[in-house]
């Protein structure tokens, strides 16, 4: 089976030059898993790589969209997979980077997806089992699952939450048992490097970035967005963007809304890590301390990539 690498994590921890250092060293190619680099003008508030930065790596699902289309998790999915079978027929290593983490769900689980209303959908179904199972224990969630299908519920352990959370999910979504659903194994086999560091120096870290984007232009970059209808659209919604709006309507004072990018910043990193580490078997490393170091990550990777 292929082998695809993904480094995931919350922002401003490290993943952009961590992937262009793997790509250089074990011959990799780069996807993006960030659902606002798809948009082309959008630069500085999506940290969109930089043609230097990208130092003649090749990278997929950046700026193929404009900023009045919509793009799902099942067009990333679909793109995603394309990419992966265009890189690996050419013997390089596949790199998905980012940290949306229901593309990458979408992607590592090769789940059966629909369009937007369905990805939606299947999202708030997702969360109500999962506070169900936080509320409830995993036991109760897993005999949820026995009632409605046993024969799916013997072939998942119980302590297996997220499998049994969607094994529940696609039974409410198809109205079909989860056992007599078409059998979709993965397309590759996946290693998910996560990176992640303390919360208050990753917080520190989130303001500053914030700080250097307003320096490097980002109130320009959002009235140009907000004066071509930005507002209406899904790239309107996007952090370091939606919340400028209000300060182009003369609603709220610019330093308000900057501390507002920062605080909205810092609620989707800890939603960010509080994904990647109930949703899928991550493994962790801190290279922001010092703890672990590029080299290290490089050596575990190329491990995995000889068993």
């Amino acid at each position: 089976m292929r082998k695809v690498v993904a480094i995931v994590g919350p922002t401003a921890v490290g993943k952009t030059a961590l992937s262009i250092r793997l790509a250089h060293d074990l011959a990799g190619e780069v996807i993006s898993g960030d659902s606002m680099q798809v948009y082309r003008h959008l630069n500085i508030g999506t940290a969109k790589v930089t043609p230097s930065e990208r130092a003649g790596v090749p990278h997929y699902l950046i700026d193929i969209c404009d900023i009045n289309q919509r793009f799902s998790a099942a067009d990333f999915q679909t793109q995603a997979q394309q990419a992966i079978g265009k890189i690996t027929s050419r013997g390089h290593l596949p790199l998905v980077v980012g940290g949306t983490g229901f593309y990458v769900s979408s992607l590592v689980d090769n789940l059966q997806l629909g369009g937007d209303h369905f990805s939606e959908q299947s999202k708030q179904i997702r969360q109500k089992w999962q506070d169900a199972a936080d509320k409830l224990g995993n036991d109760r969630i897993w005999e949820k699952l026995n009632e409605q299908d046993p024969e799916a519920a013997a072939k998942i352990p119980m302590n297996n939450v997220r499998r049994v959370i969607r094994a529940l999910e696609v039974i409410e979504t198809t109205g079909k048992l989860f056992s007599q659903q078409p059998d979709r194994r993965p397309i590759a086999d996946f290693l998910l490097i996560g990176l992640t560091t303390d919360r208050q120096a990753l917080y520190d870290r989130i303001n500053r970035r914030v700080d250097q984007m307003v320096r490097a232009g980002l109130v320009d970059e959002a009235r140009w967005l907000y004066d071509h209808g930005g507002a209406n659209y899904q790239s309107g919604k996007g952090i370091g963007y939606r919340e400028l709006f209000p300060y182009f309507r003369g609603e709220v004072a610019l330093p308000a809304a900057i501390e507002q990018i920062k605080l909205d910043s810092r609620h989707y990193a800890k939603r960010q890590l509080t994904w990647f580490r109930n949703k899928l078997t991550v493994h962790w490393f801190d290279l922001v301390s010092g703890q672990d170091t590029i080299e290290d990550i490089e050596d575990f990777t190329r491990d995995w990539l000889t068993k």
